[in-house]
């Protein structure tokens, strides 16, 4: 496998600027779409050294921006081939799906390697459209800066809602007049970006791991690209026919009351923590209807901050995995008692952003073309009320992780894809399903809704883990290694008699 992209890398010369393909020729006609190609270049300069990058081969894949469009612009995506560690890897390598959408793919790499996908056969990892390293780079400065003022307010006040949409607004007319086609900023050109790339690489077969968002790409790209797809692993799963905006509300109900009830089967948190439910009720009651405002510094260190903390923020530190499941219960009883400091701090660190990191372009553009059509504000508050019965509807009204979503949209302004994307994967393909008990992202049950097309699937649940399974679960990676060495009979046995960690007890 590495003499192959060896070779392929090699023959195809250095990497350039990109050529303008903007506009028709002088004839009027349409300027044709130019074939996929991958050209060779350095590695990216990553703000801190990825180790792993020091023998990958890098560069970009080019492709058309918008494939339906003639005369679309060309668009380059960052991607490294990271070799085996075995003397003898296999032929097949794996290639990565990211989370987000948006969020920094090379960032991954450590976590990757450190669970031993690139153990036995070459890692694949390319930055979705509009990545940090990919040109365009969709970032939105205006919404960093949002997002770190964003600690000192309500998370639902007005203040909040206007800084938020004036961002929005503002990164929004910013990509446009720069020629940005958001409309091409989806998950079926992120899906071809991948079946392009195998080609380009000369790769004949290769498997699929993707996580989280990343989970709904490698599904649509199993759907509409098949060939060459060996096996498919998806984890913490997102099935592409459910990712609506109501959705969110379901996924933070199953994962806050997996974690409620693994406490109560654990003999010293039921006794130290009896009425968790409760508990968590009153104290979103209470601070959405008086919210504590307070200095916390970041846990990363730095001068403290101001923090607000009402019943969203405290909903959502919890959906995010602010505080670890571990701690989650020892948490909601010291902010009962008076001690919010473990909340504060959480929410402190979102005080601290890398400007310019994130690709809230292609966030928002699959957001609003995949996610949010076909629901009002209204639908989000019924599921808030179905997963959470009693809590103030102010907290019920936004969608977990996604606040004012309808509002943002609006301004974004992108067509709604929902009948090319929210549909089933019927497949073949041996597929691994990993799920985490305490995901409050991408609930546990969902894995169902997605291997009741696959019919040739394994499902795993490993208890007490949260989103993005395989870099905080061992088994999960010996499972993982498992079915790509054998896709049709993976070694599932370290599963059985997984328990949650402990949770931390509080001394009365």
């Amino acid at each position: 496998m590495a003499a192959v992209v060896a070779t392929t890398l090699a023959c195809l010369g250095a990497a350039g600027p990109i050529p303008s393909t903007a506009g028709s020729p002088p004839s009027g006609k349409p300027r044709p779409i130019a074939p996929p190609r991958f050209i060779p270049g350095p590695c990216p300069k990553t703000p801190q050294p990825i180790a792993a990058l020091s023998t990958a081969r890098c560069g970009f894949l080019e492709v058309p921006e918008n494939r339906a469009r003639p005369g679309s612009r060309t668009i380059r995506l960052a991607a490294a081939v990271i070799p085996a560690t075995s003397a003898k890897p296999s032929e097949h390598p794996v290639v990565f799906m990211a989370g987000g959408p948006g969020g920094e793919t090379f960032d991954d790499i450590p976590f990757l390697v450190d669970s031993g996908l690139n153990r036995d056969r070459a890692l694949i990892i390319m930055a979705q459209r509009g990545n940090l390293y990919d040109q365009p780079n969709l970032a939105c400065p205006e919404l960093d800066r949002f997002y770190a003022q964003y600690v000192g307010l309500g998370y639902d006040s007005p203040q909040a809602k206007r800084l938020l949409l004036d961002s929005v607004k503002e990164c929004r007319n910013r990509l446009a007049a720069d020629g940005t086609d958001l409309s091409a900023y989806n998950t079926t050109e992120n899906a071809a970006d991948f079946a392009d790339l195998r080609t380009a690489l000369g790769i004949p077969q290769w498997n699929v791991y993707g996580y989280s968002y990343g989970s709904d790409l490698a599904l649509t790209y199993l759907r509409k690209h098949p060939k060459g797809i060996r096996a498919l692993a998806i984890d913490s799963v997102t099935p592409p026919q459910i990712a609506t905006l109501p959705w969110t509300w379901s996924s933070a109900r199953e994962g806050i009351e997996n974690l409620f009830e693994a406490c109560a089967a654990e003999p010293a948190c039921k006794s130290r923590y009896p009425n968790l439910r409760r508990t968590l009720t009153e104290q979103v009651r209470r601070l959405e209807a008086q919210p504590l405002t307070l200095n916390a510094r970041p846990p990363g260190g730095g001068d403290p901050v101001k923090v607000v903390l009402d019943g969203g923020a405290l909903l959502n530190l919890l959906v995010a995995n602010a505080v670890k499941p571990p701690d989650v219960p020892a948490a909601i009883d010291e902010l009962a008692h008076g001690r919010p400091e473990r909340f504060a701090q959480a929410r402190a660190a979102d005080s601290v952003q890398v400007v310019g990191q994130t690709a809230h372009g292609l966030t928002e553009s699959v957001a609003c073309g995949e996610w949010v059509p076909g629901s009002t504000p209204s639908d989000v508050l019924k599921a808030g009320r179905r997963a959470f019965p009693g809590w103030p509807d102010t907290v019920l009204a936004q969608a977990p992780q996604l606040p004012f979503q309808h509002q943002v949209c609006r301004i974004w302004d992108v067509p709604d894809r929902t009948s090319a994307q929210r549909v089933a994967t019927v497949s073949a393909v041996p597929a691994l399903i990993i799920s985490g008990t305490f995901d409050t992202k991408t609930g546990a049950s969902w894995a169902r809704t997605a291997a009741r097309t696959l019919s040739r699937s394994t499902s795993v649940q490993i208890p007490g883990i949260g989103h993005w399974v395989v870099p905080q679960s061992p088994c999960a990676q010996r499972v993982l290694a498992s079915f790509l060495a054998r896709p049709t009979a993976p070694d599932t046995a370290c599963v059985a008699g997984l328990t949650p960690k402990p949770f931390t007890i509080n001394p009365k």
